[in-house]
């Protein structure tokens, strides 16, 4: 039997204010944390193959998960999902991290969460907030061709970085010098497309 594929799968949990109604995340987030209206996206990201991920334009692996805001419900699991890191826009000078996720909130509606973090040229001291910011739109439907119905910005805190750091794994590896290697090679190309990014001119 040939060897599986060799992949990399980590957690990660992003909050922050949100509100219903509004189109426009600046927007949304200051409305949601002046009311403590707060959405939380709990998401598993796998990459089943990291070679074939590294190879890909858009670098797209899959995510799964569960949104938590009171005004549509609590551990609502994910439908669907979409995930692609360090992806490709219109503009030469920006790179897309995005998240999407599809769920039916506590009435049976379904909705879909989608954000992206805007990973721009520019000086290293943005680095933290591009890596850790997600504008975020919530559209009525099961995709983004649905009415936009709720926006905002959830974003990845310090206590949440450290929690994520013990949920990278390897998938596939034989041995612990293996799942080593994997995590490694996922850090440096991590790493690298910031370096590119925000050191490199």
């Amino acid at each position: 039997m040939p060897d599986q594929p060799l992949g990399f799968t980590f957690s990660e949990k992003m909050a922050g204010g949100f509100t219903l109604g509004e189109t426009d995340p600046e927007k949304g987030a200051k409305l949601g944390n002046d009311a403590g209206n707060i959405l939380t996206m709990h998401g598993k990201i796998v990459i089943p193959d990291l070679d074939q991920f590294l190879a890909s334009k858009g670098h797209p692996g899959s995510i799964s998960g569960s949104i938590d805001f009171v005004p549509l419900g609590t551990s609502l699991p994910s439908t669907k999902g979409v995930f692609s890191l360090f992806s490709p826009t219109d503009d030469p000078n920006s790179k897309y991290m995005v998240y999407e996720l599809g769920f039916n909130a506590s009435n049976g509606l379904p909705y879909y969460m989608a954000g992206h973090k805007d990973v721009r040229k520019g000086p290293i001291v943005h680095l933290w907030s591009a890596t850790t910011t997600l504008y975020t739109k919530l559209y009525q439907g099961t995709d983004t061709t649905g009415p936009v119905v709720g926006a905002g910005i959830i974003s990845l805190g310090v206590p949440d970085l450290l929690a994520m750091v013990p949920t990278f794994h390897a998938i596939n590896a034989k041995d612990a010098a293996q799942a080593a290697e994997v995590t490694a090679k996922f850090g440096k190309f991590f790493l690298g497309e910031l370096w590119d990014t925000y050191v490199k001119m």
